[in-house]
């Protein structure tokens, strides 16, 4: 008889502010068009997932160090990207059926940051063909839609403790970010965790001022008094997550034929390797 698969147990969850308020933290982050016809649609959730340091076993102390770590860089990199921070507010205006939705960075718990265990090791993660269900357990938001931040946090990082790897989920709100953004908060914060909190400036700051077509904006009122009127909820049917698995000897002569074929040396590994998946 089979017993259970393992499940994540959440150890801890705090939630995390910017080290010090901007002065345009304080005001509203109004939404632009195509921010709003997102608000149906999903987080996006992405993860990373290393291998602990050979130390970390005679280290009792090395979870405790890494979160406060992150934590620290965490607060440091949202005084950037302070929008993260905040929840989503409908504010109802005038009599007729209208509702404007912004982000509220000022009144406003902080992004959340969950400290959770597995007991699996990175080979069980990896090794299946198909993606293991529990994975969705890594992430904070699964289902929820970008609506659902006006109760959910607009971030959520989950760093998940494997019996040998820490995978550490990030969920964020896509109504807020792209994908191209997210992996600029993404590496703004990894910059500022490598730096060890010595240092809270960043390479590329992020534009945070939107852009709104002429006539139309900051403030865009929707003709709707209720969610229902122009939220929906899409639950996809079951499908199977297969694994790919690329050497990096098989990177490294994927990259180089890609080269060779347009006579040049700057197509990257990843360039290289998004083409192949692509094409197939």
């Amino acid at each position: 008889m089979m017993s259970n698969p393992p499940t994540v147990r959440h150890i801890s969850e705090c939630f995390i502010k910017p080290e010090y308020a901007l002065q345009e933290s304080k005001l509203p982050f109004y939404l632009t068009p195509w921010d709003l016809a997102m608000l149906s649609l999903d987080y996006i959730q992405k993860g990373l997932l290393f291998n602990k340091p050979p130390a970390a076993a005679n280290q009792e102390d090395f979870m405790e160090t890494l979160l406060g770590r992150l934590k620290h860089s965490l607060s440091l990199t949202l005084v950037h990207f302070y929008p993260l921070a905040g929840r989503l507010v409908t504010r109802k205006t005038g009599n007729q059926p209208s509702c404007l939705i912004f982000v509220d960075s000022a009144n406003s718990p902080g992004a959340k940051f969950i400290h959770a265990a597995l007991d699996m090791t990175i080979s069980d993660i990896l090794s299946p063909m198909d993606v293991p269900s529990v994975v969705r357990s890594f992430f904070d938001h699964d289902r929820a839609v970008n609506y659902d931040g006006h109760t959910m946090a607009l971030l959520s990082i989950q760093v998940t403790e494997l019996e040998d790897g820490i995978f550490v989920g990030c969920s964020i709100n896509h109504s807020i970010v792209d994908g191209t953004s997210f992996w600029h908060f993404l590496n703004s914060w990894s910059e500022i965790f490598r730096a060890d909190g010595n240092n809270i400036s960043i390479t590329r700051p992020p534009i945070l001022k939107r852009w709104f077509p002429e006539g139309y904006g900051p403030i865009i009122n929707l003709p709707f008094t209720h969610q229902d009127e122009f939220i929906s909820r899409f639950e996809a049917s079951k499908l199977r997550e297969r694994m790919f698995h690329f050497s990096s000897e098989f990177i490294a002569k994927l990259k180089a034929k890609a080269n060779a074929e347009y006579n040049t040396d700057k197509i990257s590994s990843f360039q290289s390797l998004s083409a192949l998946v692509w094409s197939a």
